[in-house]
C-alpha cells in the first residue's frame, strides 16, 4: 500500500514552486508587458519578484504539505495503474480467486459497520489492512503466474542433459572451445539454480495465497458474532506481516538473478529458456495448498 510520508526529504520544493502554472503565467505576462512597452524595466522587476518568490514560497510549510499531497496522489495513481495492469495480465482463473476473496472482504466490512461508534476506530484499521492485503494478493497472484509461465516453458531435463554433456567433453576440447564451453557450463548451472529457486518460490507463494484466503475466511466467520474487534485486528496484523515477509523473500530471490554477472562471449540464445514439449499445462493454474490453523 502506498504510504503518505510527510517527512520526505527528496522533494525539491524550489523546483516545484518554479514549475507552478501560475508562476509561468505571471512570467509570461511580465515578458509580454515588457515586449509591448519596449522597456526592460518590467523584466528587471519580474526577475526580482521571481527571486523573492523562489526564496519565500518553498520554505512555507503549507506549500510543502501541498506539494507532498500532489506527490502522494501521483504515486498512488501510478501504483493503482500498476496493480490494474497486473490484474489484467493474470489468467481468468486467478481473477476468479481474487473476486471470491473480494466478496469475503466486503462481508467483513459490512459486519464492521454494525459495530458501536466506539469500535469504529477498529473498523478503519481493518479497512486499511484489508486494502493492503488485497493489493498484496494481486501481486502474489501475478508473481505466481509469471513463475509458472517460466516453469512451463523451460525443460529442466534438457538443460541438465546439455550440462552433463558439456562437462563430459570439456577435458577433450581444444583450448578455445574449452573456454567457450566453460562459460556455457557456468550459464547452464545458473539456469538450473534459477529454475529450482523459482519452483521453490511457487510453492511458497501458493501456500501464502491459500493462507490469505483461509485467514480472511476465518475473520469473516468471526465477524458475524464479533465481540472483541481488537482480536480480529490482531489476526489481520499477523497476516499482513506474513504476506510482507513472503513478498520480501520473492524480491530477494529475483534480485539475486537480476544481478547475475554477464558472461562475456555468451549469446542471448544460450540464456533463453528451452521450450518444453508439454504445452498442455494450464499456465494460470495455481494449486490450492490449504493451510489449516
Amino acid at each position: 500500500m502506498v504510504q503518505d510520508d510527510s517527512s520526505r526529504s527528496d522533494i525539491n520544493y524550489v523546483k516545484e514552486a518554479a514549475r507552478l502554472q501560475y508562476n509561468w503565467i505571471t512570467l509570461a505576462g511580465i515578458a509580454g508587458f515588457a515586449l509591448v512597452s519596449g522597456s526592460a524595466l518590467p523584466l528587471l522587476l519580474g526577475a526580482g519578484l521571481e527571486l523573492m518568490y523562489l526564496s519565500l514560497v518553498p520554505q512555507n510549510q503549507r506549500f510543502q504539505r501541498l506539494v507532498r499531497s500532489w506527490k502522494y496522489a501521483d504515486e498512488k495513481r501510478r501504483h493503482d495503474n500498476q496493480l490494474n495492469a497486473m490484474f489484467q495480465e493474470i489468467p481468468p482463473e486467478m481473477r476468479l480467486r481474487y473476486a471470491d476473496l473480494d466478496k469475503i472482504c466486503r462481508a467483513i466490512r459490512e459486519n464492521y459497520r454494525g459495530l458501536s461508534s466506539t469500535s469504529q476506530i477498529f473498523a478503519q484499521q481493518t479497512e486499511d489492512k484489508l486494502s493492503g492485503l488485497m493489493q498484496s494478493y494481486v501481486r502474489l497472484l501475478h508473481t505466481a503466474w509469471k513463475h509458472r509461465e517460466y516453469l512451463r516453458t523451460t525443460d529442466l531435463g534438457t538443460v541438465l542433459r546439455e550440462l552433463a554433456q558439456l562437462q563430459k567433453t570439456q577435458e577433450s576440447d581444444t583450448g578455445k572451445v574449452q573456454e567457450i564451453n566453460r562459460k556455457r557450463i557456468e550459464i547452464l548451472q545458473k539456469r538450473v539454480e534459477k529454475f529450482k529457486k523459482i519452483r521453490e518460490n511457487c510453492e511458497v507463494i501458493d501456500s501464502q495465497c491459500a493462507a490469505v484466503e483461509d485467514v480472511l475466511g476465518l475473520i469473516r466467520d468471526q465477524s458475524v458474532t464479533m465481540r472483541d474487534p481488537q482480536q480480529i485486528t490482531d489476526h489481520l496484523e499477523g497476516l499482513v506481516h506474513d504476506v510482507e515477509r513472503t513478498e520480501e523473500t520473492v524480491r530477494e530471490v529475483e534480485n539475486i538473478f537480476e544481478n547475475v554477472p554477464d558472461f562475456s562471449g555468451a549469446s542471448a540464445s544460450e540464456m533463453a529458456p528451452i521450450p518444453s514439449d508439454d504445452g498442455n499445462r494450464d499456465p494460470g493454474a495455481v494449486p490450492r495448498n490449504r493451510v489449516r490453523n
